[in-house]
């Protein structure tokens, strides 16, 4: 299907401005076409009364943890938006915003919009923009784990409160916490809310992942290039002493976190890979927050291979019918927690290398 909505989740810790930055858009005439659901911690809901919008805007809320309830509430509001609108009882919406709990993990609505068979019928997830409070949003990453995800995560980072920044010293933080959301996540652009240039339209011109859309632009959703560069300065930079940069101090940008592409240049085998990438979900699930990526197979090298998924749960393949450039290499971008670049590429190297092996030998 070709006319699946796009969906952008909006993600940020507590006070980062995310309402804010919802209630922007939505006053915005040039996205009345936007529905919205609200997730919201607590039995009374705030967020909701708060965000201002047009009386013939959508918005749904829901109550409860995003973790615990993304496969029943949040499912189910989108579906009764979906029915609405096709049923005539509330006019049309051509993209939707799903605005998180600022306590919430991103991972399971990722998981939920990329497994759930209704949802993958009407909805497709388009990316991921987190807000970033410039004032407090370096002590928020050191304190709180889900903010590090949050941030891992993103496809657009959205630095808001950045007037607030006046004097040199906290202009020097600003550069620094600019530095380290880079740092985790390399493949997203960073944007400020309050610069005179900030456009609202960038929160949605993100490539839609669709898995019944045979033209989409693969180099620009993987944006493996940006992966490479980020392994290459990390190598180039010394690890302690007084050259370390406060971008490179694990123990301030969440140890465990880790954001990374593995290149394989040449094809592999389709068994080998299958049977690599499924012990690698099976036995490394919880800790893959995303991954995507587009795959050479040797039985068919000429017709590449998209792959996207966060933690268990992976979207059927996707058959391209040609490579969106010159590049023919398998590139795959890792987001993840607790596990690092090494043994994964490692044992993806070594399972394709025994495929190709027994392949030769019969």
């Amino acid at each position: 299907m070709t006319d699946r909505i796009p969906v952008t989740l909006l993600t940020g810790f507590l006070g980062a401005g995310k309402s804010t930055l919802l209630s922007a858009v939505l006053r915005d005439p040039r996205f009345s076409d936007t529905a919205v659901v609200v997730n919201e911690f607590g039995e009374v809901g705030l967020d909701g009364a708060l965000i201002a919008h047009a009386p013939e805007q959508i918005v749904e809320t829901t109550t409860g943890c995003l973790c615990c309830t993304v496969r029943g509430d949040i499912r189910e509001a989108l579906m009764r938006l979906h029915a609405r609108m096709t049923s005539g009882e509330s006019g049309g919406f051509s993209r939707l915003v799903i605005e998180t709990t600022g306590l919430a993990d991103p991972a399971p609505p990722i998981q939920t919009l990329v497994a759930d068979p209704r949802l993958a019928r009407r909805f497709a997830l388009a990316g991921v923009v987190t807000a970033v409070d410039a004032v407090n949003g370096d002590a928020t990453l050191d304190r709180h784990v889900e903010a590090v995800r949050q941030v891992a995560v993103a496809d657009r980072i959205v630095l808001t409160k950045t007037d607030l920044v006046r004097d040199p010293a906290s202009r020097r933080d600003l550069d620094a916490l600019a530095a380290r959301l880079r740092s985790l996540a390399p493949g997203a652009a960073l944007l400020d809310a309050r610069a005179p240039d900030f456009e609202l339209r960038r929160l949605f011109d993100m490539t839609v992942f669709d898995p019944g859309a045979k033209s989409m632009d693969v180099r620009a959703w993987l944006n493996a290039e940006a992966f490479a560069r980020k392994r290459d300065e990390d190598q180039s930079e010394p690890l302690q002493g007084h050259g370390h940069h406060h971008h490179h101090d694990v123990s301030r940008h969440g140890p465990d976190i880790r954001a990374f592409c593995v290149t394989l240049d040449e094809p592999v085998p389709t068994m080998a890979f299958t049977t690599a990438l499924e012990l690698l979900i099976a036995n490394q699930g919880p800790e893959l927050l995303r991954v995507k990526g587009v795959v050479c197979l040797a039985e068919k090298p000429e017709r590449p291979v998209v792959i996207h998924g966060a933690q268990h749960v992976f979207h059927d393949p996707v058959i391209l019918d040609a490579w969106p450039d010159d590049d023919r290499r398998t590139r795959l971008v890792f987001i993840t927690q607790g596990v690092g670049r090494e043994p994964v590429d490692a044992f993806l190297r070594a399972w394709c290398a025994a495929g190709v092996g027994a392949a030769v030998s019969t």
